[in-house]
């Protein structure tokens, strides 16, 4: 089972609204919907490009601009996160099943660290951080990592997602796909089953997603 983090497990994609209009209005600007909606589920360094071309700054640092948000960010996360409705519910009888379960998210590993707490550092058997693969999604090395990690065949794997980047990262890997959209709409996609929220999915939904019976 592999797990995106933000906005699949937990409502963080509007911490990240604040941190992001907070660096553009630092810049002497107000970041469009349009360029938001285009980070979202990216790696940082592709958001920051994202955010200055938007801003009419290409010449920025994107270094400078990554140490700012991801400072601010963790003062955000400090303060709290919340799950997205039926996250917890479904993590907790994914591991209840015994089924190996690792979280794979664009966030760099000190945020990851701070969601953990919220997250439990039990509820996952390997955690891939994007600042630890060399690319990050949408290319599939994410997952395929997870899945190597898991020791499962990456095509025994669900992976739960909310933005287009991940799910064609989930794709790309060869992985069954559930997307639950947050911040994003996703259009449909074959091989990709899609529900409102995951109040709506359990083990018997995931285990017919790989075409075999609950375990």
């Amino acid at each position: 089972m592999l797990f995106d983090m933000d906005g699949t497990l937990v409502d963080s994609e509007k911490l990240w609204d604040v941190a992001l209009q907070e660096l553009a209005a630092e810049y002497g600007g107000i970041l469009s919907a349009p360029a938001r909606r285009a980070m979202v589920g990216t790696s940082m360094a592709a958001s920051m490009k994202v955010l200055h071309d938007d801003l009419g700054q290409p010449e920025r640092d994107p270094e400078a601009s990554a140490a700012w948000i991801n400072a601010r960010i963790l003062e955000l996360f400090r303060t709290g996160l919340s799950w997205r409705p039926g996250a917890l519910a479904l993590v907790g009888a994914v591991r209840a099943a015994g089924i190996p379960t690792a979280l794979v998210t664009s966030s760099g590993r000190a945020l990851v660290e701070v969601a953990l707490d919220t997250l439990g550092r039990d509820s996952f058997d390997a955690v891939v951080c994007g600042d630890e693969v060399d690319a990050a999604k949408p290319h599939p090395e994410p997952y395929l990592t997870a899945a190597r990690l898991l020791d499962v065949p990456i095509e025994r794997c669900v992976a739960i997602e909310d933005s287009p980047t991940g799910v064609a990262s989930a794709l790309a890997a060869g992985a069954a796909v559930l997307a639950v959209p947050a911040e994003v709409p996703l259009e449909p996609r074959d091989g990709v089953h899609q529900l409102e929220s995951l109040t709506a999915a359990d083990l018997e939904l995931l285990a017919a997603l790989l075409g075999e019976p609950p375990a």
